[in-house]
């Protein structure tokens, strides 16, 4: 078994009871111990790694034992070729536990003739110019304020360049449209909590491996971004740590820290040392001054519990839902994530529900079936037609394949391009919504053989729909009161999500949907369904649902070609 001084020191640690670690990095140490330092075709690359820690402690801060542990499989290599062992590197830590002074301080050294690579460009990206500039500015700020580094270093305002090596350090923000993959050896995402798809790094990532030891580091505390590039990255690392992809099909090295449990965050000296390892004892006098800080908004919370969703979210890195504000905690919205048999639903009876809310955004159109107290809209049944104007403002639409105007960092609250070329969603080029198309849909989906029993929406666009509905044979219903029937099934809507009774398939855009619902009491203690966010995140797909388990009382939760074959067999 390889080994190193600062890998052994820091599993000690652990072992001997020191410091307490979350199950993540549990399953972390087993899977190194079991799968990776068992290997005898890679060694630990000492004087890189010693360079980089006499580095930090020189011009930036002394590393914690957690900090020279994950340096240590930065400069992990394979014997034969010199090639790094992980080229990606996933830092997943509350908010404090200092991931941007770390790659601060590593970003000054990739450039540094101690690394010597030439021309070994740095990238930061974020979201914002803000974020983007915290590490950047970091260091310009260490070479500003050091004449020895001033000789090393030629540090402007958004680019700092290594004398010797002419690699460089800059900044983006993550309008993936303005950069085409350049010839960066290293770039490191932030707050990729907030990234909704891929499309950020797969724009930044396109020029890595044109020089050597290209690496990628995804740094971030969780946040409320839901199905997005951070849970994905999360499944993931899990996949790796519990040991079910090999190594050499996948080389992210996976550090993630959060308590294990809610109800750890209650337990302060002990527990939030999982979430923040700079809460390891002993206390560095930036830990010290940190804890005092998040103990004060803890204890806030006794007074004032609008802030518990954050504080466990961002201080304890554990993704809470309230679930008084949302329809379903995300792993039940998750659990819709369940297969059924379109063969077998085909026999039976549906209700095909459309939300047409407004005419300029969102139109969502399913079919609902009822099967054995089971509510199920399949993927392949349901659809939404978006207006390309309200796609091309809210969501960067056009610019995702660098059409249009790119000057505004648009926030991608949803992947719609990518969404589409899954085929759950089109696109129309139309300032407002064709009632035609809709129509249509599910006309298309009846002479497939589809048994739709009525359609149903709710009042406000049906006074256009009804009449075109009807002109095609269709019964339809018309819900009067959306708010009454949202009171009226929200106990039915509540238990079928808490007993993962609601079937959508993979359907990413009706998890979207369902996420995005805020539930608000009225004066009488009735729930409402409304939007969290008023324009952005759309709730179409959801009330489409509710639409159709309003009108579900009207199937019956059988095979309706049993009924036919009994009725063929009797002899009249």
């Amino acid at each position: 078994m390889i080994t190193y001084s600062y890998v052994d020191e820091y599993i000690r640690q652990w072992r001997d009871g020191e410091i307490i670690l979350n199950k993540e990095r549990i399953m972390l140490i087993e899977w190194l111990e079991g799968d990776i330092l068992t290997r005898e075709d890679i060694y630990f690359d000492s004087e890189q790694i010693e360079n980089f820690v006499r580095f930090s402690g020189k011009w930036y801060f002394e590393l914690e034992p957690f900090q020279t542990f994950l340096t240590c499989f930065i400069f992990l290599r394979y014997k034969e070729d010199n090639s790094l062992v992980f080229d990606e590197f996933f830092y997943y830590m509350a908010r404090g536990a200092g991931k941007n002074g770390l790659v601060s301080a590593l970003s000054n050294y990739f450039i540094s003739e101690l690394h010597g690579i030439d021309f070994y460009g740095v990238s930061i990206v974020a979201n914002s110019e803000k974020q983007a500039k915290t590490s950047f500015a970091e260091v310009y700020n260490a070479i500003d304020m050091n004449d020895e580094l001033k000789s090393y270093f030629k540090h402007q305002k958004a680019l700092i360049e290594s004398v010797d090596t002419k690699a460089t350090f800059q900044f983006h923000t993550s309008n993936a449209g303005t950069k085409d993959g350049g010839r960066d050896g290293v770039i490191i995402y932030d707050e990729v909590h907030q990234y909704e798809g891929n499309e950020i790094v797969d724009v930044f990532s396109g020029g890595l491996g044109k020089v050597k030891d290209s690496r990628e580091f995804f740094i971030g505390t969780d946040g409320f971004v839901r199905d997005g590039f951070i849970d994905r990255l999360k499944e993931r690392a899990l996949r790796i740590l519990k040991r079910e992809v090999p190594l050499e099909e996948d080389s992210l090295f996976p550090f993630m820290c959060c308590i294990d449990d809610e109800e750890e965050m209650h337990n302060p000296e002990v527990m939030w040392q999982k979430a923040n390892p700079m809460f390891h004892p002993p206390l560095s006098d930036y830990a010290k001054t940190l804890y005092k800080k998040v103990f004060k908004q803890y204890k806030k919370l006794e007074n004032d519990s609008s802030g518990y969703e954050n504080f466990i979210t961002k201080r304890m890195n554990l993704p809470k839902v309230d679930l008084e504000k949302s329809v379903a905690s995300w792993e039940k919205i998750k659990a819709t994530n369940q297969e059924y048999d379109l063969a077998e639903l085909k026999k039976r009876e549906c209700i095909g529900s459309v939300d047409y809310a407004s005419i300029r955004d969102f139109v969502a159109c399913g079919l609902l079936f009822l099967k054995n107290d089971y509510f199920i809209i399949p993927r392949e049944l349901s659809y939404s037609f978006v207006c390309k104007p309200f796609a091309d403002k809210h969501y960067g639409y056009s610019t995702a394949k660098g059409e249009g105007n790119n000057k505004k960092d648009h926030r991608k609250f949803a992947p719609i391009r990518e969404w589409e070329d899954e085929g759950l969603l089109k696109v129309l080029d139309k300032d407002s919504m064709d009632p035609y198309i809709v129509v249509g849909w599910f006309v298309e989906l009846r002479n497939e053989g589809w048994n739709i029993k009525k359609i149903v929406g709710d009042n406000f666009r049906m006074e256009i729909l009804r009449p075109l509905f009807e002109a095609e044979g269709f019964e339809v219903e018309v819900i009067r009161n959306p708010d009454a029937a949202s009171a009226l099934l929200s106990p039915k809507i509540d238990l079928a999500f808490d007993e993962e009774r609601v079937i959508f398939g993979d359907n990413p855009i009706m998890r979207w949907y369902s996420n995005n619902v805020l539930v608000v009491l009225d004066n009488k203690g009735n729930k409402l369904y409304r939007k969290k966010e008023p324009v952005k995140r759309k709730t179409d797909g959801f009330m489409m649902f509710l639409y159709g388990i309003w009108a579900s009382r009207d199937l019956e939760d059988y095979d309706v070609s049993d009924a036919l074959d009994v009725l063929e067999a009797l002899n009249f």
